[in-house]
């Protein structure tokens, strides 16, 4: 049986990536009034490096954010879904800064914001650990198809697809090497029989 033939573009180049991430630091500080009781959760595996990113341009606005004071991620492995589906996977750590999450803001990023399957087991993830004050999403991509009611609070680009059509985010700290991309990227990828 012969592989279907992919078609790819490039949506989202690494300035883009680097740019909307300068913009969702910039709104993450105007909503929450600084940086007290602010956390930044990335759930593995994009999410991670890009709340390490999103951190880093939060801490560069403003110096009272402490990177490794509020700065962690977040395994939703057992929270899934769709483990009985999709087979066992490896979890990741749970990675809680010193203050922990009761009454803070915890901001969870994300690259692809699509069904909203994986943000719900991050909410049942979180609610285990403690209770937050508020909890916010930041994602790179919303690219629509929910099957639950949730949105993100902070969006890099809204990226209309169709059910057809795959994003694939490429970031420099986990997909160096693999394949042929030696920058960091956003792909629409279209499946063609």
């Amino acid at each position: 049986m012969q592989e279907p033939v992919r078609k790819a573009r490039t949506v989202m180049s690494e300035s883009d990536i680097n740019r909307v991430l300068t913009r969702i630091a910039h709104e993450i500080l105007e909503g929450n009034r600084g940086v007290e009781n602010l956390l930044i959760l990335g759930i593995p595996r994009r999410g991670v490096p890009l709340a390490n990113r999103l951190a880093a341009k939060l801490a560069e606005i403003d110096p009272a954010f402490i990177i490794e004071e509020r700065t962690g991620q977040l395994d939703i492995t057992l929270y899934r879904d769709d483990l009985a589906r999709s087979g066992s996977r490896v979890p990741a750590s749970t990675i809680i800064p010193p203050v922990g999450v009761d009454d803070a803001v915890v901001v969870l990023v994300d690259d692809v914001l699509y069904s909203g399957r994986t943000i719900r087991a991050a909410l049942d993830a979180l609610s285990a650990i403690g209770r937050p004050h508020t909890v916010r999403l930041a994602v790179l991509v919303d690219r629509g198809h929910r099957q639950l009611p949730l949105r993100a609070d902070y969006v890099g680009k809204n990226l209309p697809t169709a059910s057809s059509e795959h994003v694939r985010v490429h970031l420099s700290e986990i997909d160096d090497g693999e394949d042929y991309y030696t920058t960091d990227q956003v792909q629409i990828v279209e499946v063609m029989d």
